[in-house]
């Protein structure tokens, strides 16, 4: 089939389905001789514009796994923002060495049935946004290596595509319910309206996790607030260069340490064409 440019469109908090979104689309923008564009939708602005895009036109889609799905607050963007008008999708999410669920298949349901044509899809691993211990430093040397691997067997397909092909099957429900979190005693850990505090003998006030919150809900003048909802994404934590920014609230470091006291393996990626 006949591509004209490549997109890299993605939400990453923290950075880490970036860097596996842009290794998979610059390698196939390379492979295939077109031009990239990139769309970050981390900010809540970008969230706002509306794109439209042509059977041309052959996107790579990634978000993190929250809770076993697509995050709650960006399924929206996806479900409204986008339109394929026959584009070819690789859809990409990203997860914490637990599992990632049903958050893929979610995922390719939805650029389904808002005109794109899955043609492939993945699931990274990356270092969980709460707990370090959990694949620390991924996706690391050998996970770029198999993402743009995997980008150059996606390449040679759609290269070699007469007509379209059946959506990409992947395994998953989008109708099964979000993962409960489990703290360390096995029972459901509830820190829905648990909220970043600010260490303020370390806070500098130089405004960062206002502006990295990708849901706008730190106030800027007063950045030890946050009137808005926290989507526990940990970009203010993460960013933040004192180390300022923590979560304090026991089921919250309950579910942490249950994860870490359980999830250190080296969990595998998956790839499907």
């Amino acid at each position: 089939m006949e591509i004209e440019k490549v997109w890299a469109v993605c939400y990453s908090a923290t950075g880490t389905t970036e860097k596996v979104v842009m290794a998979v689309a610059e390698t196939l923008a390379r492979k295939i001789g077109k031009p990239l564009e990139t769309v970050n939708i981390s900010a809540p602005a970008e969230r706002e514009k509306e794109r439209s895009f042509t059977a041309t036109d052959l996107l790579v889609i990634g978000t993190p796994t929250y809770a076993g799905r697509v995050p709650n607050k960006m399924l929206p963007y996806f479900q409204t923002k986008l339109t394929g008008n026959g584009a070819l999708a690789v859809p990409v999410v990203l997860f914490g060495n637990r599992s990632f669920d049903n958050s893929l298949e979610e995922l390719c349901a939805e650029l389904e049935s808002h005109g794109f044509h899955t043609v492939a899809a993945a699931a990274f691993v990356g270092q969980h946004a709460f707990a370090s211990k959990l694949a620390p430093g991924r996706p690391d040397a050998e996970d770029i290596v198999r993402a743009e691997g995997f980008a150059e067997k996606v390449a040679e397909k759609v290269q070699t595509l007469t007509e379209l092909s059946a959506p990409i099957q992947v395994p998953g429900d989008p109708a099964a319910p979000y993962y409960t979190p489990l703290g360390v005693d096995g029972q459901p850990a509830k820190f829905l309206k648990a909220k970043p505090l600010t260490d303020l003998d370390k806070c500098t006030k130089c405004g960062l996790c206002a502006a990295v919150c990708p849901v706008g809900s730190i106030d800027p003048a007063d950045v030890a607030s946050v009137p808005g909802v926290c989507i526990k994404c940990q970009a203010c934590v993460v960013k933040c260069p004192t180390g300022a920014k923590y979560f304090d609230d026991p089921a919250f470091l309950s579910h942490k340490a249950m994860l870490e006291a359980n999830y250190t393996r080296r969990a595998e990626i998956g790839l499907f064409l």
